[in-house]
């Protein structure tokens, strides 16, 4: 009896460490402070700004001359903008464009955990690039689930974007795992053992399979140029989501599609950030 009973009292100490630890931990974001330090050190001027939209309040950096053509960065899932930190200290980028990249709805510190579906997304998103308009060329670049979410903002804003930039994108809803275990746990009350930034992340990927249905008819009402980056080694959004999005944008000037050999789901970071930077560099 008292093994059992000490047994029990392990658990249960573990059980509200892991709660204690999943509500604080992992949330995959930068402080403020900590990226304006990161970005001065580089002698790269950083600004951090929280765009109010109808009550949501979407947080997210900019560097860059307002002269200059945009680079809109759209991170997946989970992330911040942070992710596309090393390209907003980039000085060969900051000579052509203006970049900013987003916390997405429900991470970062755009409310964090309060995860949206791509229609939510967009509504949220959109009004902050009409804002950004300077009479010079934008262009969004999407990896994972933000690849599904520039095809839906640029669908959502005809005559905005000048280019679109697919990395990794997930856009083929017949290639999305079922993952029917995500339904169970957003609908129960284990989400809560969930660490940091999963929570908000399990929540959308499991929207994202139906997302996915009616954004393949969006596919065709896009008329900018557009690139693909993808790794031939992608274990979490397969290649063929590649062959799934040139079909689909039949109204696109051009397609332009790169495969990198042996390369990962992650390939905005090195060593393929060198192949992704020259495609951007490439698009003005």
């Amino acid at each position: 009896m008292r093994l059992l009973k000490k047994s029990i009292s392990g658990i249960s100490i573990f059980i509200v460490a892991w709660l204690i630890f999943a509500q604080s931990c992992m949330k995959m974001r930068i402080s403020d402070n900590k990226a304006k330090a990161e970005f001065e050190a580089a002698n790269v001027t950083l600004q951090l700004h929280t765009f109010s939209n109808k009550g949501f309040a979407l947080h997210y950096a900019q560097t860059g001359s307002d002269t200059l053509p945009t680079l809109f960065f759209v991170h997946g899932s989970p992330g911040s903008w942070d992710a596309f930190k090393t390209y907003l200290q980039d000085t060969d980028l900051l000579k052509k464009f203006r970049m900013v990249a987003i916390d997405r709805p429900g991470f970062g510190y755009s409310e964090f955990g309060n995860a949206k579906n791509l229609q939510e997304q967009s509504n949220i998103i959109s009004p902050l690039i009409q804002r950004l308009k300077n009479d010079h060329p934008i262009y969004v670049v999407g990896h994972s689930l933000g690849g599904p979410l520039a095809v839906k903002l640029v669908a959502d804003n005809p005559n905005i974007f000048s280019g679109m930039v697919l990395l990794a994108a997930a856009v083929d809803t017949a290639l999305e795992p079922k993952e029917k275990w995500r339904g169970f746990l957003l609908n129960s009350s284990l989400q809560i053992l969930l660490p940091g930034a999963f929570k908000p992340s399990n929540e959308e990927l499991w929207y994202l399979k139906t997302d996915l249905i009616p954004l393949a008819n969006q596919f065709a009402s896009i008329t900018c140029p557009v690139w693909i980056i993808h790794g031939d080694k992608d274990s979490f959004v397969p290649v063929a989501n590649v062959n799934y999005a040139t079909s689909k944008l039949t109204h696109a000037p051009f397609v332009k599609t790169t495969i990198l050999k042996n390369a990962s789901h992650f390939i905005p970071w090195a060593p393929w950030y060198k192949d992704v930077k020259k495609v951007l560099l490439d698009i003005e």
